[in-house]
């Protein structure tokens, strides 16, 4: 495949959930300011809510939504119909690179189009691996797949890139960069008075009672377990009258079928709609203990200082439980009630995990791989 020698370099991101929107903002920011670089930016409309949310939220500029997301779709009919609209966006803006970033079936068939168009694919989050092609589901595949069809991969650890080593990807093809999750996190958490708050939030952070719990859990291989998850988060607020939950909840009807019953009425639990990032970051930065089912938030909290409990039972992000701010505790109930309660009630348990660490980078992925692809650009220009 040919690179452009003369004009800008046209780059497309393709995105469909609101994380991926997050960590593609400081690198689109970042490609927008340089001269080298035209930037596009396809919306498949995977989480559609929760996508524009974040880009109305973070001004991401989006030349195209795909918006295919329909009630009660299958991954089936979700990928299908994803390679049909991305091949079509793709022959009518004819960039010259395709960046996608994470695990979705939005990331890998933005790759896979672009692999058919023999258009280069860039994958920011590259070479992350639970070892179970079944946990997290389809994530764990889909990475695996996207990771066979990228030409840059950017790796947010050492981890990552031993592992796309081992599994025959070329040295010169791999770049460790950090997580561009984390500069994200770096920048809106130093211009949070930018962004209004959400005054639901605003007075359930205001409280000054009792330490706060924050909750994500949304996964699709948890669902089965959803409501023992509910019903340990109930046995925790009964056993630590001090306490209480904080828990956006995802639109998800499981999600919410599952969690409602059991903690509607719980007077120290908080339901909340879905917040936007920077009131996310504001409650992560304002929570005693963080328990979650989130890949993005077990590299976000550690950088803020707040101990993970995840509840799953596998990761692909292994640095942060190796580095003891992070536990993997599952799904079960009297697992997660113990962990919980040692964290709330064992101080130097809790003073060895509260540590500001940052095993995901530094906060500057993003002009770092900007410096790579216009390397890459400049060098095969020359070719």
């Amino acid at each position: 495949m040919t690179l452009p020698t003369t004009g800008p370099f046209k780059v497309c991101f393709v995105i469909g959930t609101r994380p991926e929107a997050i960590k593609v903002w400081s690198l689109v920011v970042e490609l927008k300011r340089r001269a080298d670089f035209d930037v596009q930016v396809v919306l498949s409309g995977q989480h559609r809510e929760l996508l524009r949310q974040a880009v109305g939220l973070l001004g991401l500029p989006v030349t195209l939504d795909l918006d295919v997301m329909q009630p009660a779709q299958s991954l089936e009919r979700l990928t299908a119909t994803l390679v049909e609209r991305v091949s079509e966006a793709l022959a009518q803006l004819r960039p010259d690179a395709v960046i996608v970033q994470g695990d979705t079936t939005t990331v890998f068939v933005g790759a896979l189009a672009a692999f058919y168009a023999q258009i280069p694919v860039g994958h920011l989050e590259a070479g992350l691996r639970s070892g179970d092609v079944r946990h997290p589901f389809p994530e764990e595949m889909n990475r695996r797949l996207t990771s066979a069809l990228a030409d840059w991969h950017f790796t947010p650890t050492q981890t990552a890139r031993q592992t796309l080593l081992a599994e025959g990807v070329p040295a010169e093809r791999i770049w460790v960069t950090g997580n561009t999750g984390i500069d994200a996190l770096r920048l809106m958490h130093a211009n949070l008075d930018r962004y209004p708050g959400d005054p639901r939030l605003a007075a359930v952070l205001a409280c000054p009672a009792g330490r706060l719990l924050a909750v994500t859990v949304h996964r699709r291989e948890n669902q089965p377990f959803m409501r023992r998850i509910a019903e340990a988060f109930a046995r925790v607020l009964e056993l630590h009258r001090d306490i209480r939950i904080v828990f956006p909840v995802h639109f998800s009807p499981a999600v919410r079928a599952a969690f409602t019953p059991v903690l509607g009425d719980q007077p120290r639990c908080h339901l909340l709609e879905p917040v936007d990032y920077a009131d996310f970051v504001r409650l992560l930065a304002r929570s005693h203990l963080v328990l979650t089912d989130s890949g993005g938030v077990q590299e976000e909290a550690p950088h803020l200082g707040k101990p993970v409990l995840v509840l799953r039972r596998t990761t692909e992000r292994p640095e942060a439980v190796s580095a003891g701010v992070a536990r993997l505790v599952g799904d079960e109930p009297d697992a997660i009630v113990a962990a919980v309660t040692e964290l709330l009630t064992d101080a130097e348990a809790y003073r060895r995990m509260a540590r500001r660490i940052s095993p995901y980078g530094d906060g500057y992925a993003s002009p770092r791989i900007a410096d790579i692809l216009t390397h890459s650009i400049r060098k095969r220009g020359r070719s």
